[in-house]
């Protein structure tokens, strides 16, 4: 028996060596964290959560429809988050003390995967488990807009999905790649840090490839594969402007490229692309981006009414009139014309998207005014429909009351 598992928790954290912790023999695990962390996983699921958060020192929380709720009063002491640590990440136990954080998969059962990130913060470790769904969801499950459903057909260019981290970004793109699997006979790669959803060959054969095991970094994954024939190509984050530069030039060159950035509105998206790089190239990445960039869905989750969440999503497909405004750095007039082109071309503003979750019912008036982009006019075309529906109201209530009289 080790001589620390005889201490206190205070103790513990005084006398512990992490690198000397960090040579173990994974046979001498007992795994009962391990199972503990998998009964706390399983409540979450089953109550619709979609992030476990454990802290040393602290109770589980989970995310359960966008709130963080205790799902105990037990607490993480500093020696369990140090064992829990050891009996997840096994042998990448050391990376976690040599870089203080390290992100890794982990499999509950045959229906639910998560994403981790591990981290050791003031009172010991601390980790993040994201739900990933084995079933891939379908746009139409989704609730995508069908203008979405254009930008599978595509042939080159780039689509970004954007957003906040938590808005749903990796399921958005996981149901267009599996759809065009499901309906197109082509060679997808992706290349993800780590891999998220697990896709399985159907008219299409997809390669996955995660930073770290099968690649060095996206910017080089990515160059890659170019020589590997792909039709699409997803890159799980633009980090750099080398890979920003590489994906703009495969989608150059005939290839559908697939990618996220953590940019809150179209207009946001093209301002951050452009400004990564030195002001002498900026005009020239202006230039590429206006002949490459096919549409841009930009993201935020909203509470539902029947206690859920749902995407707003603003949605930019590519006109002559968005090509000459990026071009011609007009960024500014890019909302307006996102918002003149829902009916001809299917696009959409984030006020639109939440005026129109308003009028099926499925978010409140104080649910849409609270992620307005512009409150004042977002609550003017609300106020608009209410008068418009109770006005249609009254009117049938006055002809059921003729027919009565009759």
């Amino acid at each position: 028996m080790n001589h620390l598992d005889q201490m206190s928790d205070e103790e513990y954290m005084e006398n512990i060596n992490l690198e000397e912790e960090s040579e173990f023999d994974v046979n001498s695990l007992s795994f009962e964290m391990d199972k503990k962390l998998k009964f706390y996983l399983a409540g979450l699921v089953e109550h619709g959560g979609s992030d476990l958060h454990l802290k040393s020192g602290s109770q589980f929380r989970g995310r359960i429809h966008g709130e963080m709720i205790k799902l105990s009063d037990e607490i993480l002491s500093y020696k369990d988050g140090i064992q829990l640590a050891k009996e997840v990440l096994k042998g990448r136990f050391k990376d976690l003390v040599r870089d203080k954080s390290v992100d890794f998969n982990y499999k509950l059962n045959e229906k639910y995967r998560f994403r981790g990130n591990m981290f050791f913060q003031a009172d010991g470790v601390s980790a993040v488990f994201r739900v990933i769904p084995v079933d891939i969801p379908t746009m139409e499950a989704l609730n995508l807009p069908k203008s979405i459903g254009k930008l599978c057909d595509l042939k080159r260019g780039l689509v970004l999905v954007t957003g906040p981290t938590g808005s749903g970004k990796s399921t958005t793109l996981a149901s267009i790649i599996d759809n065009i699997n499901m309906h197109q006979k082509k060679h997808i790669i992706t290349i993800e840090d780590p891999i998220e959803f697990v896709y399985q060959d159907k008219n299409s054969l997809i390669n996955q490839r995660a930073i770290g095991q099968d690649a060095k970094d996206f910017s080089t994954a990515l160059r890659a594969a170019l020589r590997e024939d792909p039709d699409v190509i997803l890159v799980g984050e633009m980090r750099d402007m080398e890979t920003i530069e590489t994906a703009m030039h495969a989608a150059e060159t005939g290839h559908l490229v697939l990618s996220t950035l953590h940019t809150v509105d179209a207009k946001d998206t093209i301002n951050r692309i452009i400004g990564m790089f030195p002001g002498n190239e900026q005009n020239k990445i202006r230039m590429s981006l206006a002949a490459v960039l096919q549409g841009v869905l930009s993201q935020r989750l909203v509470k539902t009414t029947d206690g859920k969440r749902a995407a707003a999503i603003e949605i930019l497909l590519r006109n002559a009139r968005i090509e000459s405004l990026i071009a011609d750095a007009r960024d500014a007039e890019i909302t307006e014309a996102v918002k003149e082109g829902k009916d001809i071309y299917g696009m959409q503003t984030f006020d639109q998207a939440l005026l129109d979750l308003y009028k099926d019912g499925r978010i409140t008036k104080e649910e849409a005014l609270i992620n307005a982009t512009n409150r004042s006019d977002l609550n003017m075309q609300l106020d608009e429909f209410n008068s418009l529906v109770n006005g249609r109201e009254n009117i049938e209530d006055s002809m059921i009351d003729l027919k009565i009289e009759a």
